[in-house]
């Protein structure tokens, strides 16, 4: 309990300190503990910034650095008061003064105006430009990063609970590199207030000393150069340090090691840069008058490296070998069963080319572990038991390609570059990489190699692993071919499953009023519009009414749809409101006339060139359409809706289609935002 209060409590008491330190007096002994607890304060907090792992994990530097400056600016004053007013300020001054004088005042003062230069010239202002690029280029691509951490959430590869904690370290990822841009002013301030204040000791000092102490010249001259450069030392020193982690800070990225650990790891990555620097070392040995002893020693460390380097190379290899052996003998010793689970057509499967597999290793993050997450989401929104998906390798496809697979058949397929991330977004000229186009979105981006992706986060792109972009693929799939994917053993178990809360609707239903097969292929014509079945005991109630009087597969459709309206219209709205796209009046009545029911399908006959302009006249109309807003629906009359849809699913994909009753359920309001007509006032209608 008193530790916390005092750990509470120091840093306000300690602000307060800098600030009385700044009027009140203190006595020499204080002036000595103050400044060794100054540059041990600054070492502490360039040690923390190399060990971090990322700059997050130390966000509270920013106001130290505040509190580091104005402590620094604090003792300036207080060594000041007691150079010129004493002619002496404490055995730590004194003694840096001399160490750096070393006999020569001139040697001295060249060593100390060379730290000044360093501080201020080279680590100073880089640190500052480096903070207000990085603040800059953070803040610029906060929006991607929430597209990408919302495209992951819609796709289930992430709860909501790690959505919210993502957005929470994007927001605060930018406010620290904001506060970093600010704070890196304060050191650079710092460092002109140092040099300002040795001019002032120097010159006041000697003024002081000949006028008021009765000093010589040569006296005055040399106890305030040595009091002077000291001063100035136990401040500079400090401070530099101070902007060193600055530096280190900023120009820290978010690895998950530290840096030690990740310089090492990388700069032993390449066994020719070693054994040419080795061999290079060696060779400027033997030029006159060089150090030879030298130059070979670190030459055969560096050779000795290369060798390391090497042998793990060939390890690798090695096991890399022996994985090979052991997965061909185990297909040598295939039985029959295993060739007829080969032989078998699996609903769905993602095909890799060899050199992609790592994909599915089986880490945290891998694709098979997000497939999993993938179908719980598919299983909350759209109610449908995503089948187990197969995951192989082909090598038939082409290098770094995958395929993704319904019952064998081929129905998507893109590339993956191993090493490398996709970007899309704007900005990514100056970055190397392939342009390719989103196979999902159809949007433009840039394979871009996977250390460049911090720049192309900073370029304001989103930017999407390599996993992801499988499973986004792969979402996208399953949502357009979900009718495909539901079998007759899925719905016998969403069935078996909704008998356990509302057995009486389950009874009422099956068997007596429809079988398993025909509730599968009402359940499918609903998927196929992209409308959920999770409101199963809903739907279920509605087919028993319908199947009273009519059994017709499209007429149970229609009956399931009008119970869900509220929830398919409220898929579509946006802050309330519907976008509606209508048929005129004319041309709707005109529809309904040529309404025909051919082989059980409810279709509009009209002559073939009447048919083409108005799906002409639908595309047209949809895509003149602002698309800042919600996704537009076509809305017709319920006796229509059915064949519209068949009219227009392969013409405008996507286009959702909704009757009157639909828009109206949910309350929402409407706003007409086309109008689909023809140039013919009379539809002929073919016999």
């Amino acid at each position: 309990m008193i530790g916390q209060v005092l750990s509470k409590a120091a840093v306000p008491v300690g602000v307060v300190g800098i600030i009385l330190l700044l009027i009140v007096p203190i006595p020499t002994p204080l002036l000595d503990v103050l400044i060794v607890v100054n540059i041990s304060f600054a070492l502490l907090i360039l040690l923390t910034a190399m060990f971090v792992k990322k700059p997050l994990e130390f966000s509270v530097f920013p106001s130290l650095l505040l509190v580091a400056t104005l402590f620094r600016l604090g003792l300036n004053v207080a060594s000041t008061r007691l150079v010129l007013s004493e002619a002496h300020a404490g055995q730590v001054i004194q003694a840096f003064g001399q160490i750096t004088i070393a006999g020569s005042l001139v040697i001295g003062a060249v060593i100390f105006l060379i730290l000044t230069v360093i501080q201020f010239v080279v680590v100073t202002k880089g640190a500052e430009r480096v903070a207000e690029v990085g603040a800059r280029f953070t803040l610029d691509a906060m929006p991607g990063k929430q597209m990408a951490i919302d495209a992951d959430l819609n796709a289930g590869l992430i709860t909501e609970a790690e959505a919210r904690r993502r957005r929470a370290e994007v927001a605060a990822e930018a406010d620290f590199y904001g506060a970093m841009d600010g704070a890196s002013k304060f050191v650079k301030g710092d460092a002109i207030a140092g040099i300002v204040i040795v001019v002032i000791n120097f010159v006041g000092g000697i003024v002081i000393g000949m006028a008021q102490h009765g000093m010589e010249m040569g006296d005055a001259l040399e106890t305030y150069s040595i009091l002077t450069i000291g001063d100035g030392l136990v401040t500079q020193i400090p401070a530099l340090l101070m902007a060193v982690s600055t530096g280190m800070i900023v120009t820290r990225e978010n690895v998950e090691a530290e840096m030690g650990q990740a310089a090492g790891r990388q700069l032993l990555q390449s066994r020719n840069a070693l054994l040419i620097t080795g061999l290079a070392a060696c060779a400027m040995g033997f030029i006159p008058g060089m150090p030879l002893l030298v130059f070979l020693a670190i030459g055969a460390v560096l050779l000795f490296a290369a060798s390391r380097v090497r042998a793990n190379e060939a390890r690798e290899a090695a096991l890399v070998t022996d994985a090979q052996q052991l997965e061909a003998a185990e297909a040598a010793a295939e039985g029959p069963e295993d060739l007829m689970d080969r032989m078998r057509v699996h609903a769905l499967e993602i095909s890799l080319s060899p050199d992609i597999v790592d994909l599915a290793s089986g880490g945290p993050g891998d694709l098979l572990t997000r497939v999993k997450s993938l179908r719980r989401k598919l299983a909350l929104e759209i109610g449908i038991l995503m089948p187990p998906v197969r995951t192989r390798d082909n090598i038939d496809l082409p290098a770094q390609t995958y395929a993704l697979l319904i019952a064998g058949v081929e129905v998507g397929r893109g590339t993956v570059p191993r090493g490398h991330v996709l970007a899309i977004g704007a900005g990514l000229e100056q970055l190397p990489g392939t342009a390719v186009t989103d196979p999902v979105f159809g949007l433009e981006g840039k394979w871009v190699p996977a250390e460049m992706s911090h720049a192309a986060d900073m370029a304001g792109a989103t930017v999407i692993d390599r996993a992801s972009v499988i499973i986004t693929h792969l979402s996208d799939v399953v949502q357009s071919q979900a009718d495909r994917l539901l079998s007759l053993e899925d719905v016998r178990q969403l069935t078996e499953h909704l008998k356990q809360s509302s057995p009486a609707t389950v009874e009422e239903l099956t068997p007596a009023m429809l079988s398993l097969a025909a509730i599968q292929r009402v359940l499918a014509g609903l998927l196929a519009e992209r409308v959920a079945i999770n409101d199963l005991a809903r739907i279920y109630e509605a087919l028993a009414l319908r199947a009273k009087t009519a059994t017709d597969t499209p007429g149970l459709i229609e009956a399931a749809r009008a119970a869900l309206g509220p929830a398919i219209a409220a898929r579509f709205a946006d802050d309330g409101r519907l976008r509606v796209v209508m048929f005129d009046p004319m041309l709707e009545q005109q529809m309904l006339e040529g309404m025909r029911v051919v082989d059980g399908q409810p279709q509009i006959v009209l002559a073939p060139e009447a048919t083409m302009q108005l799906i002409e006249s639908i595309r047209r109309t949809v895509t003149e359409i602002d698309p800042s807003g919600a996704e537009p629906v076509l809305v017709c009359a319920p006796s229509l809706r059915a064949a519209v849809r068949r009219m227009v699913a392969a013409q405008v994909r996507g286009l959702p289609v909704l009757s009157y009753d639909e828009a109206g359920a949910g309350g929402f309001a409407t706003d007409v935002v086309g109008v689909v007509r023809i140039a013919t006032s009379a539809l002929p209608i073919a016999n």
